[in-house]
C-alpha cells in the first residue's frame, strides 16, 4: 500500500502528465517566441534589398503558462498587414482543459533599408568626400522616400546644412549642382554631342530638371543634372 501511495504522489508532482497518447507539458519560453516569429515570417513581405528584424516581447520566466498536450498554434491577432508593432495569438487546445488557453505576444518588426549615411558631423557648404559617407541599414520609419542609396550620387555634392553623424542623407541636405554654379551643358542629338558653358539658376541633384542660362547667348534652357557640374539637354 505504501508503494502505491508513493507512486500516486509522484504522479501528482510531475510537471508533465499523459492524456491518452499525448503528454501535456508547459511550453518553453523559447518555443513560444519561435512560433510567434514564424507567424510573422509567414505573412510578411520583405522589399528587395531590405533586412528584417523580428523581436518578440520578453516573457517573464515567472509568468504562468498552462500545460498543453496538443500542438501550439500561432496567428496574427488581427487580419491586417504586418506593421512595426504586431500582436500574435498563441493557442492550445488540450483535452484536459475546459476551454482552449490563449497567450498574446507583442512582436516588433523592423524593416531596414540600405541608405547613404554620414559617418561623422558634416558642416554646411562642405563638399562631400568618400570618407564622409557610408551605406547603413536604417529602419523605414526614419526614412522619407528621398534618401540616397548610392554613394556615387552624393560624393562631390555640396551640403546645404549641417548634418549630424549617422544621419541618412536626403535630397534636401545637398545639391550636386547648386544655384550659381558654372556647368557644362551637353546637347545630344544622335551620335553628336555639343558642349557649351552655362550657369545654374537653381539647385538640383542627379536626374533633376533645372534651369540653366547659356553663358554666350544668355538664353535660358531646361536641362537634366547628369553629373558634377554637368547637365544634359535632350534634343
Amino acid at each position: 500500500m505504501k508503494v502505491k501511495y508513493c507512486i500516486f504522489l509522484l504522479f501528482l508532482l510531475l510537471p508533465k502528465f499523459a492524456i491518452g497518447n499525448n503528454i501535456a507539458a508547459t511550453p518553453t519560453l523559447s518555443a513560444l517566441t519561435t512560433i510567434a516569429i514564424a507567424a510573422i515570417e509567414k505573412k510578411i513581405v520583405v522589399p528587395n534589398g531590405a533586412k528584417v528584424k523580428i523581436t518578440p516581447q520578453a516573457i517573464h520566466s515567472a509568468q504562468y503558462i498552462p500545460a498543453c498536450s496538443g500542438p501550439l498554434k500561432a496567428s496574427l491577432a488581427s487580419n491586417r498587414d504586418i506593421k512595426r508593432n504586431n500582436t500574435v495569438k498563441i493557442t492550445c487546445v488540450s483535452p484536459e482543459l475546459d476551454y482552449p488557453w490563449q497567450l498574446f505576444l507583442n512582436v516588433r518588426v523592423d524593416i531596414l533599408f540600405p541608405v547613404v549615411v554620414s559617418k561623422r558631423l558634416l558642416g554646411a557648404a562642405q563638399i562631400i568626400d568618400e570618407k564622409d559617407v557610408d551605406i547603413a541599414y536604417i529602419e523605414k520609419s526614419h526614412l522619407r522616400g528621398q534618401q540616397q542609396i548610392k554613394l556615387n550620387h552624393v560624393i562631390g555634392a555640396r551640403l546645404k546644412r549641417r548634418v549630424p553623424a549617422n544621419t541618412p542623407l536626403f535630397d534636401n541636405h545637398f545639391c550636386l549642382i547648386c544655384e550659381g554654379d558654372t556647368v557644362t551643358i551637353i546637347a545630344r542629338t544622335g551620335s553628336l554631342n555639343i558642349k557649351t558653358q552655362g550657369t545654374a539658376l537653381n539647385d538640383g541633384n542627379l536626374g533633376d530638371a533645372i534651369a540653366i542660362s547659356n553663358r554666350y547667348t544668355q538664353k535660358k534652357v531646361n536641362a537634366y543634372v547628369s553629373g558634377i557640374a554637368q547637365v544634359t539637354i535632350r534634343l
